[in-house]
Protein backbone atom coordinates (compact mmCIF):
# COMPACT_ATOMS: atom_id res chain seq x y z
CA UNK A 1 0.00 0.00 0.00
CA UNK A 2 1.43 3.36 -1.07
CA UNK A 3 1.59 6.89 1.35
CA UNK A 4 -1.61 7.82 -0.50
CA UNK A 5 -3.61 5.31 -0.57
CA UNK A 6 -3.38 4.74 3.10
CA UNK A 7 -4.69 8.70 3.91
CA UNK A 8 -7.40 8.39 1.29
CA UNK A 9 -8.60 5.01 3.04
CA UNK A 10 -8.18 7.29 6.35
CA UNK A 11 -10.17 10.24 5.07
CA UNK A 12 -12.85 7.39 3.42
CA UNK A 13 -13.39 6.21 6.72
CA UNK A 14 -14.25 9.90 8.69
CA UNK A 15 -16.28 10.67 5.50
CA UNK A 16 -18.42 7.30 6.54
CA UNK A 17 -18.94 8.24 9.62
CA UNK A 18 -19.62 12.06 9.09
CA UNK A 19 -22.31 11.24 6.67
CA UNK A 20 -23.60 8.65 9.42
CA UNK A 21 -24.29 11.63 11.42
CA UNK A 22 -20.94 12.77 13.53
CA UNK A 23 -20.38 16.25 13.43
CA UNK A 24 -17.41 17.49 11.49
CA UNK A 25 -16.59 19.70 14.35
CA UNK A 26 -16.90 17.57 17.36
CA UNK A 27 -12.79 16.60 15.73
CA UNK A 28 -9.79 18.63 15.68
CA UNK A 29 -6.85 17.61 13.87
CA UNK A 30 -3.08 18.06 15.02
CA UNK A 31 -0.96 20.16 12.80
CA UNK A 32 2.34 18.37 11.24
CA UNK A 33 4.63 20.29 13.87
CA UNK A 34 2.60 18.82 16.45
CA UNK A 35 2.88 14.96 15.19
CA UNK A 36 6.57 15.32 14.91
CA UNK A 37 6.94 16.54 18.21
CA UNK A 38 4.33 13.46 19.52
CA UNK A 39 6.63 11.28 17.88
CA UNK A 40 9.69 12.85 19.89
CA UNK A 41 8.38 12.64 22.91
CA UNK A 42 8.11 8.79 21.98
CA UNK A 43 11.93 8.10 20.72
CA UNK A 44 10.57 7.30 16.92
CA UNK A 45 11.51 9.37 13.81
CA UNK A 46 9.08 7.68 11.62
CA UNK A 47 5.62 7.96 11.58
CA UNK A 48 3.73 5.68 9.22
CA UNK A 49 1.51 7.49 6.49
CA UNK A 50 -1.51 6.13 7.83
CA UNK A 51 -1.24 7.53 11.40
CA UNK A 52 0.05 10.53 10.30
CA UNK A 53 -3.51 11.08 8.45
CA UNK A 54 -5.42 9.66 11.39
CA UNK A 55 -3.93 12.90 13.53
CA UNK A 56 -4.65 15.86 11.29
CA UNK A 57 -8.09 14.66 11.13
CA UNK A 58 -8.99 13.46 14.87
CA UNK A 59 -5.23 13.96 16.98
CA UNK A 60 -5.86 16.50 19.40
CA UNK A 61 -10.10 16.69 19.59
CA UNK A 62 -11.43 13.14 18.64
CA UNK A 63 -15.16 13.70 19.08
CA UNK A 64 -16.22 9.66 19.76
CA UNK A 65 -13.31 7.76 18.90
CA UNK A 66 -11.64 5.51 21.65
CA UNK A 67 -13.81 7.25 24.14
CA UNK A 68 -12.37 6.22 27.84
CA UNK A 69 -8.99 5.82 26.05
CA UNK A 70 -6.23 8.17 26.20
CA UNK A 71 -5.07 8.92 22.20
CA UNK A 72 -3.43 11.77 20.23
CA UNK A 73 -0.82 14.14 20.69
CA UNK A 74 -1.96 15.27 23.44
CA UNK A 75 -2.46 12.95 25.43
CA UNK A 76 -0.39 9.35 24.86
CA UNK A 77 3.59 10.18 25.40
CA UNK A 78 6.64 9.42 26.31
CA UNK A 79 4.84 7.61 29.81
CA UNK A 80 2.42 5.66 27.85
CA UNK A 81 5.66 4.10 26.45
CA UNK A 82 7.27 3.71 29.34
CA UNK A 83 3.93 1.65 30.91
CA UNK A 84 4.15 -0.33 27.40
CA UNK A 85 7.14 -1.56 27.55
CA UNK A 86 6.64 -3.03 31.17
CA UNK A 87 3.65 -4.66 29.99
CA UNK A 88 5.52 -5.85 27.30
CA UNK A 89 8.30 -6.51 29.25
CA UNK A 90 5.99 -8.99 31.95
CA UNK A 91 4.10 -10.79 28.89
CA UNK A 92 7.08 -11.04 26.93
CA UNK A 93 8.49 -9.10 24.16
CA UNK A 94 7.40 -10.71 21.05
CA UNK A 95 7.87 -7.30 18.74
CA UNK A 96 11.13 -7.16 16.58
CA UNK A 97 11.66 -3.47 17.50
CA UNK A 98 9.79 -2.86 20.63
CA UNK A 99 12.81 0.17 21.91
CA UNK A 100 11.31 1.45 18.47
CA UNK A 101 7.44 1.16 18.96
CA UNK A 102 5.23 3.54 18.47
CA UNK A 103 2.36 3.74 21.15
CA UNK A 104 -1.61 4.93 19.68
CA UNK A 105 -3.54 4.18 22.15
CA UNK A 106 -2.90 3.64 26.03
CA UNK A 107 -6.47 2.29 28.00
CA UNK A 108 -5.97 3.14 31.36
CA UNK A 109 -2.54 1.82 31.36
CA UNK A 110 -3.22 -1.71 31.23
CA UNK A 111 -3.61 -1.73 27.52
CA UNK A 112 -2.03 -0.50 24.54
CA UNK A 113 -2.60 -0.62 20.68
CA UNK A 114 1.09 -0.25 19.61
CA UNK A 115 2.98 -0.12 16.18
CA UNK A 116 6.20 -1.86 15.95
CA UNK A 117 9.51 0.20 15.31
CA UNK A 118 10.18 -2.32 12.86
CA UNK A 119 7.37 -1.13 11.08
CA UNK A 120 6.85 2.46 11.43
CA UNK A 121 8.21 3.07 7.50
CA UNK A 122 5.38 1.14 5.84
CA UNK A 123 2.66 3.42 5.21
CA UNK A 124 -0.15 1.27 6.73
CA UNK A 125 1.77 -1.22 9.06
CA UNK A 126 -0.15 -4.05 11.66
CA UNK A 127 -1.58 -2.64 14.96
CA UNK A 128 -0.18 -4.70 18.26
CA UNK A 129 -2.45 -5.15 21.31
CA UNK A 130 -0.33 -5.54 24.50
CA UNK A 131 -2.44 -6.26 27.89
CA UNK A 132 -1.53 -7.16 30.85
CA UNK A 133 -1.30 -10.72 31.47
CA UNK A 134 -1.96 -11.74 27.84
CA UNK A 135 0.72 -12.21 25.01
CA UNK A 136 1.23 -9.46 22.47
CA UNK A 137 -0.89 -9.57 19.32
CA UNK A 138 -1.00 -8.55 16.28
CA UNK A 139 -4.76 -7.09 16.33
CA UNK A 140 -5.25 -5.46 13.22
CA UNK A 141 -3.20 -6.12 9.50
CA UNK A 142 -3.41 -2.71 9.16
CA UNK A 143 -3.89 0.85 10.68
CA UNK A 144 -6.54 1.92 8.40
CA UNK A 145 -8.22 -1.93 9.57
CA UNK A 146 -7.83 -1.05 12.84
CA UNK A 147 -9.05 2.65 11.93
CA UNK A 148 -12.40 1.75 10.37
CA UNK A 149 -12.60 -1.01 13.52
CA UNK A 150 -12.72 1.60 15.98
CA UNK A 151 -14.51 3.93 14.57
CA UNK A 152 -17.65 4.85 16.16
CA UNK A 153 -21.18 3.59 15.17
CA UNK A 154 -23.32 6.78 15.16
CA UNK A 155 -26.81 5.04 14.36
CA UNK A 156 -25.95 3.03 17.67
CA UNK A 157 -25.29 5.94 19.69
CA UNK A 158 -28.61 8.10 18.52
CA UNK A 159 -30.60 5.01 18.82
CA UNK A 160 -29.44 4.96 22.25
CA UNK A 161 -29.74 8.38 23.57
CA UNK A 162 -33.55 7.99 21.72
CA UNK A 163 -34.01 4.88 24.22
CA UNK A 164 -32.90 7.14 27.20
CA UNK A 165 -35.26 9.97 26.05
CA UNK A 166 -38.07 7.33 26.22
CA UNK A 167 -37.35 6.13 29.77
CA UNK A 168 -37.45 9.70 30.73
CA UNK A 169 -33.90 10.60 31.24
CA UNK A 170 -33.87 14.99 30.94
CA UNK A 171 -30.19 15.67 30.70
CA UNK A 172 -28.01 13.97 27.78
CA UNK A 173 -24.51 12.68 28.19
CA UNK A 174 -21.86 14.39 27.27
CA UNK A 175 -21.03 12.84 24.23
CA UNK A 176 -24.47 13.83 22.41
CA UNK A 177 -22.97 17.17 21.15
CA UNK A 178 -21.00 15.11 18.78
CA UNK A 179 -24.13 13.79 16.79
CA UNK A 180 -26.26 15.33 14.43
CA UNK A 181 -29.70 14.44 15.22
CA UNK A 182 -31.43 16.26 11.71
Amino acid sequence: MNNEYAAEAVRMTVERVVADGLRRESMTGASDQQIDAWAVQQGVSAIPQAVREILRLIGVRRSRWLAGSSFGVEMVGSDSKRFALATLRQVGDTLVDSAGMLVLVDHQSYSFYVIDGADLLRPDPPVWVITEGEPAEEGWSSVTGWFDDISPNVAEDRERLEIMHELGHWIDPAWSEYIDFS
